[in-house]
């Protein structure tokens, strides 16, 4: 896991296979809360990326250690639990 302290505001998150995942709102504890904008099919609330799952930060990217396909779905809730769709 990279150091979370690195991460900033407006830095985008990107999977690892260069593909965007999101744009970090801010760090919350061991988490990224990312902008409402980039929340998938609900984005009417903030949804968060955990920490572990960032491999490293350069520049202005916060790159994951899964694959953009794969890391939406690892996506969480406010409160922890996984996203669900909820059209």
């Amino acid at each position: 896991m990279a150091d979370l302290k690195q991460v900033s505001e407006h830095m985008e998150i990107i999977g690892a296979d260069g593909v965007h995942i999101g744009t970090v709102d801010r760090v919350e504890g061991d988490r990224i809360k990312m902008t409402k904008a980039d929340s998938g099919s609900h984005g009417d609330h903030h949804h968060f990326i955990s920490g572990g799952l960032v491999a490293s930060v350069e520049g202005n990217q916060v790159r994951l250690s899964a694959a953009g396909d794969a890391a939406v779905l690892l996506e969480e809730e406010a409160g922890g639990e996984p996203i669900t769709d909820k059209r």
